[in-house]
């Protein structure tokens, strides 16, 4: 049977062209390539000097799809009024590196270099769930970058005491086993957690995510092995901008008890 999303993706590429957005590979260092999605009048600094003049918002994806499959309806509502940028995250999408580095710090690294590279000198950042925790570190570290947050379903650090309240709540013993499905089964069962009324969706459906949407399995399981930091190494840093929480009511991963903990 055709696979769905190898059918979709054209037809979205051909949505995202019709409103102003294209894909960009962006090598951050030698052996670092990330591919972004972004405004079609965007030019690279090795080519021209023109940069957008809309403001800038920078989409993160979570751990379970790529960039644009995640982010697909928001850049084709904003992307009239906004230079929308799209990252898939390292062993997501077409983006790779052949450095062993796996903190969730590389990630946010590198996602901050390609943007200058790309000329945004500042940005609003929404990210979700592990998009989220890049979306802090790059606040921490590129306050001059990152001039606003919107942050959904996510913490500032996946901690242990975290992971252990939200593994519990889902009913999961470890990330891998939840977020690396290797049937369509646990497809399914990670879409009805972290999706809000899911609507009913066909085998083949889910069958297609999981052939498209989970290679690079090794390295994604070196990702959730590198998440979790111990509760003692952890300090809260200090953010000079403005951060705004989204947040489910029936959120059962990170739930308003956690958005609560993570305003104070």
């Amino acid at each position: 049977m055709v696979n769905v999303l190898t059918m979709y993706m054209p037809l979205l590429r051909g949505l995202l062209k019709l409103v102003g957005v294209r894909p960009q590979a962006v090598e951050i260092e030698p052996g670092t390539v990330l591919r972004f999605w972004i405004p079609s009048d965007d030019q690279t600094t090795s080519n021209a000097s023109k940069k957008p003049n809309k403001p800038a918002v920078v989409f993160v994806h979570g751990f379970e799809l790529d960039g644009i499959l995640t982010w697909q309806f928001q850049v084709l509502a904003l992307a009239r009024d906004y230079a929308v940028y799209v990252p898939d995250l390292l062993f997501f999408g077409e983006s790779i590196t052949d450095r062993t580095e796996r903190k969730v710090v590389f990630q946010a690294e590198c996602v901050a270099k390609g943007l200058k590279k790309l000329g945004v000198e500042k940005c609003t950042l929404v990210g979700m769930s592990y998009g989220g925790m890049v979306g802090f570190k790059m606040a921490e570290m590129y306050p001059d970058l990152v001039e606003s947050m919107v942050v959904s379903c996510t913490a500032m650090v996946m901690t242990e005491s975290i992971s252990r309240a939200c593994l519990k709540r889902i009913g999961f013993s470890s990330w891998p086993e939840y977020l690396m499905p290797d049937a369509v089964k646990g497809v399914k069962e990670m879409l009805r957690i972290a999706t809000y009324k899911l609507p009913w969706l066909p085998d083949f459906v889910h069958r297609s995510i999981l052939e498209v949407m989970f290679g690079n399995r090794k390295e994604r399981l070196e990702l959730l092995d590198e998440l979790i930091v111990s509760d003692k190494d952890f300090t809260v840093p200090h953010f000079t901008q403005k951060i705004h929480l989204l947040w489910g009511r029936d959120d059962i991963i990170f739930n308003m008890e956690e958005a609560c903990n993570l305003k104070e």
